[in-house]
């Protein structure tokens, strides 16, 4: 099957991980590899038996540096799965040293019994890190409502602590997928004053993508040495610019968890405030950015991604807008076939602008300005046309009065985006039979 970014046949390596022209890379990244952890990391992943194709499906991860710091942000659905409700209840999320993830079985719907599953899971993942339990995460993802089987999982947890090793990223990968078609991950070299330091992440999501916090699983980890605090900062700031600005379906997961360990292993202290931690910061976003465009590109069957930028006087008004656009499937289905179909997202603004009151809007898309007013512009159909045809396609909205010239986007005191998929046959057919 091909890869929907590039056409080219699926593949475990990218050519080049930062691909999408909204992604801006900062200067203190000076080398980006498609994978390896950072000093004070090992990682393994086993096929123990869940996944009926038999792939890898049990992945563990383990910081062997005792003074470890870390930070995590979960799903926020009111049915949150039992394997985040114990990370976030039961572990201690700024000292976490280990993740264990079972993929092709998400824990999720499964009562009274899937949290003390979840429990056993911990357990066993302590055992084979040699870290105490409430040091572990616990993740799971896949199929909802089918018990966890933990007639292999156990075993399953021990084999791939016998496998843990620093270069095992690769396999770790492959064991927190599902319906992934080609791999989310970057190393990452960034300079900082103090030295060198590494800046990994690996991520899985393709489909039940909706803005929420992680909507998905990522893992960071990097050898800097942080405060428990800055740890907390980066990715709470960094996933809000993210992954809560993505949406393939408009479904919120019941699992969506990411975390972030830092082991301090290689001695480079980032210190709160500094201008280090501002380029650790602009690193791991740029990281976490090109991460959620490529789940968004992944999207189930999609041929393309969208962004949708809008600009207002109302700030929650905007986000509104932006996030019911890339919701629509009205929307979705026209970015699939790259139809430039403005009228499709002025309907779907309409659904959140209250009424009667004339509302002005404004409508670009890939730069090619299509609705003035609420009108249509005069625009070259068939050179617009070309431009959506592209891997990405970017929309512009304007809603309301601008203070001043409207095509200048400072004339709106508010702006906010959204990436997202397109919506087409591959993904009904996949989620059709998901479970069958």
């Amino acid at each position: 099957m091909p890869d929907p970014v590039s056409g080219a046949p699926k593949t475990d390596e990218s050519p080049s991980f930062f691909r999408s022209r909204w992604v801006e890379v900062p200067d203190s990244v000076v080398a980006v590899d498609p994978r390896g952890l950072p000093k004070g990391f090992r990682a393994a992943g086993v096929a123990a038996g869940i996944k009926p194709s038999g792939g890898t499906d049990v992945a563990l991860l383990v910081c062997d540096e005792p003074g470890a710091v870390s930070a995590a942000r979960f799903t926020r659905s009111g049915t949150a799965a039992p394997p985040v409700l114990v990370t976030r209840q039961e572990s201690r999320l700024d000292a976490l040293r280990a993740v264990v993830v079972t993929s092709g079985n998400a824990n999720a719907g499964t009562g009274r019994d899937g949290f003390e599953t979840a429990r056993q899971v911990r357990a066993a993942a302590a055992r084979a890190t040699g870290v105490d339990e409430d040091q572990v995460a616990v993740c799971a993802t896949g199929v909802i409502g089918v018990p966890l089987p933990m007639d292999v999982v156990p075993n399953g947890i021990a084999a791939a602590g016998e496998e843990l090793r620093a270069d095992g990223d690769d396999d770790f990968r492959r064991g927190i997928e599902t319906t992934d078609l080609f791999p989310k991950t970057a190393s990452l070299t960034v300079r900082l004053d103090g030295g060198d330091v590494t800046l990994h992440a690996v991520c899985k999501g393709a489909g039940m993508i909706q803005p929420s916090f992680a909507t998905m699983l990522c893992f960071v980890t990097t050898d800097a040495r942080l405060q428990a605090e800055t740890a907390d900062l980066l990715l709470g700031v960094c996933v809000k610019r993210s992954f809560d600005r993505i949406s393939v379906d408009g479904q919120l997961s019941t699992s969506d968890t990411a975390v972030l360990i830092a082991s301090g292993a290689s001695g480079v202290e980032v210190a709160p405030g500094s201008p280090d931690e501002q380029r650790l910061g602009l690193a791991l976003d740029a990281l976490l950015r090109q991460l959620a465009v490529l789940i968004a590109k992944d999207g189930e069957g999609a041929r393309r991604v969208g962004r949708v930028v809008v600009r207002g006087p109302d700030g929650p008004a905007c986000e509104r807008v932006a996030r019911q656009v890339a919701n629509s499937p009205l929307v979705k289905t026209a970015l699939y076939g790259g139809d430039p179909n403005w009228g499709r997202i002025v309907q779907a603004v309409g659904a959140v602008i209250p009424g009667p009151a004339f509302t002005p809007v404004g409508v670009r898309i890939e730069g090619i300005e299509v609705c003035r007013d609420g009108q249509e512009a005069i625009f070259d159909r068939d050179a617009l046309a070309v431009l959506v045809s592209g891997p990405e396609v970017e929309y512009e909205i304007t809603v309301g009065r601008a203070e001043q010239d409207a095509a200048a986007p400072q004339a709106f005191a508010n702006e906010t985006e959204v990436f997202f998929s397109d919506l087409g046959h591959e993904y009904v057919t996949l989620n059709a039979e998901y479970t069958t």
